[in-house]
């Protein structure tokens, strides 16, 4: 096996590597922002935890986070509950590197 040959199979299986660990952080993330949105809207445990279920599923209608975060804003529309886009953004944000480290660390 000639060195490119290494070289490309180690780019590849980088590529892999980061791709399954940014979709375990998304999942991670979407999970942790519903059980946010969750508490937000006054909902139990057991609701709560529905509820992330249907974020993280949510996250599947189109590529990018605007479908996690389209949910998120009718729900909170829907409910009363006063957060600015910026604010929910923010949160995804900052939730996203919360996950990151924690599947990160699982590994």
């Amino acid at each position: 096996m000639s060195t490119f040959e290494t070289r490309n199979e180690g780019f590849e299986g980088k590529f892999a590597r980061d791709a399954e660990l940014k979709f375990k952080a998304t999942a991670r993330r979407n999970k942790l922002l519903g059980l946010w949105a969750a508490d937000l809207m006054g909902m139990g445990k057991e609701e709560a935890e529905e509820y992330a279920k249907a974020v993280i599923k949510s996250d599947f209608e189109e590529a990018g986070d605007h479908d996690v975060f389209r949910k998120i804003r009718a729900d909170f529309d829907a409910k009363g509950v006063k957060q600015s886009d910026h604010q929910i953004r923010r949160t995804m944000d900052e939730l996203m590197a919360v996950a990151l480290e924690q599947v990160e660390n699982d590994e």
